[in-house]
């Protein structure tokens, strides 16, 4: 893949993010919050612990640093999957959440 390409999906994948913190907020309580710093979102919980998805663009992966660890994703030509399980991105951020809310939190819906 292109830089440009990588730049391109990579952008998409963290508007998708700020739009689902949105749409979360909409339709829960949970009371979210997000900040975009650069190629960096910062997503923030009532109980102080957070998410930061981070561009690492000379390796073309998205990197997602959460309570349990830090997970790398490739783009496979069809979805950000993780460089060591194969699991994709949108549905790992989701678990990652929910965890860290302490309720179901979905990053994947449409």
């Amino acid at each position: 893949m292109t830089d440009t390409e990588y730049m391109d999906r990579a952008e998409a994948a963290l508007a998708a993010i700020e739009l689902g913190c949105d749409r979360i907020n909409e339709a829960t309580d949970a009371d979210i919050d997000n900040q975009r710093v650069g190629g960096m979102i910062t997503i923030s919980f009532r109980n102080g612990s957070q998410l930061i998805v981070n561009l690492q663009k000379p390796l073309q992966e998205i990197w997602l640093a959460a309570r349990s660890g830090g997970y790398h994703y490739r783009h496979d030509g069809k979805a950000w999957v993780d460089t060591k399980t194969g699991e994709e991105f949108f549905g790992n951020l989701s678990r990652e959440a929910t965890l860290q809310a302490g309720q179901p939190l979905d990053f994947a819906a449409p």
